[in-house]
């Protein structure tokens, strides 16, 4: 009896030891919220989360679905301490007076962003006067309008925009609402699937303008070095995983957004991810290359009153090393 006591009280100390382990354990896990949407590059971000990627590099990360035009809200209040978005937002974001500093790149658009038109509209100089569903000012769709109109000579002054979000845009457009829409995957893709509504007249293939990066607050990143390592670190780990397993992650990221697998796979096509490699030379120079030229748009389209003082502050290249 002594011996089955011992061995009991044995197993019991064994238990709360590991009982204790695991506590601690979590106890390291870093805990923030990232503010993103449904676009499709940013998808990765949600497979870490499901397929227990950020666990896994210590971090409890909640992933929380607001509007773009609400994202730099939320980091402001502190809702959020990171958020994911285009390159030219960050700096919008930052020249209004919302400090975030980029830490890597998801993605580049190959042709996931564009802008439909009725099948009577044959060039930019068509849409003159014509009514173009897009979202509100500061978010991409809107710079991306402004930026393809800036490369035909025209200005957003010389259309009539209607503010939709992307999804209500593609839907609004395919019902015969308006005359354009400005939009992105997997919402272009309900334009695509009914050529009777329209066509696509131009997309990021045409223009490139969609760089996506993830930011976080400065606060943040000062006291959280290791969790935004780890925050990059676990992004690129989910690429290893589509590369090795490209099925079950295509049905994991197309859950996020309420698609199939395939449906998935099909809208992840017209964009590249940007592994460690890329985003190093990203961060070597593209990126400033292109913050100076979306000045000239926000600057133009009234999204920015003044361009940031020190564009260098705006990102970070040491959790990409």
């Amino acid at each position: 009896m002594g011996k089955t006591v011992k061995k009991i009280t044995s197993l019991l100390a064994l238990g709360a030891c590991v009982a204790g382990l695991a506590s601690a354990a979590n106890a390291q896990e870093t805990k923030l919220v990232l503010g993103m949407s449904g676009w499709t590059g940013f998808a990765p971000l949600s497979l870490a989360d499901k397929a227990g990627i950020f666990k896994k590099n210590g971090l409890d990360v909640e992933i929380k679905f607001i509007p773009q035009k609400d994202r730099h809200l939320a980091l402001a209040a502190g809702a959020i301490q990171c958020a994911a978005t285009t390159v030219e937002t960050h700096v919008a974001w930052n020249a209004n007076g919302v400090p975030i500093v980029q830490i890597f790149q998801m993605d580049k658009s190959y042709g996931a962003d564009g802008v439909a038109v009725r099948g009577n509209i044959k060039s930019f100089a068509d849409l003159k006067g014509k009514t173009i569903g897009v979202d509100a000012p500061g978010t991409s769709p809107y710079f991306g309008l402004a930026w393809m109109l800036n490369k035909n000579g025209m200005t957003l002054k010389d259309v009539k925009t209607t503010t939709l979000s992307p999804q209500a845009a593609a839907q609004a457009f395919v019902a015969g609402q308006n005359d354009a829409a400005m939009t992105y995957e997997p919402y272009i893709s309900t334009v695509r699937d009914n050529p009777a509504s329209g066509k696509i007249l131009a997309t990021t293939l045409d223009y490139p303008w969609v760089l996506d990066t993830v930011g976080c607050a400065p606060q943040w990143l000062k006291a959280n070095p290791k969790a935004a390592k780890a925050l990059a670190d676990s992004y690129f780990a989910a690429l290893d995983m589509i590369k090795a397993e490209p099925v079950k992650s295509n049905e994991i990221m197309g859950s996020a957004v309420k698609q199939t697998g395939e449906q998935f796979a099909k809208s992840a096509a017209y964009l590249r991810w940007q592994d460690k490699a890329a985003n190093q030379k990203f961060f070597a120079g593209e990126i400033t290359a292109f913050m100076k030229e979306s000045e000239k748009i926000l600057l133009e389209s009234g999204v920015i009153r003044k361009a940031p003082d020190n564009l260098a502050v705006t990102f970070d290249d040491s959790f990409i090393k």
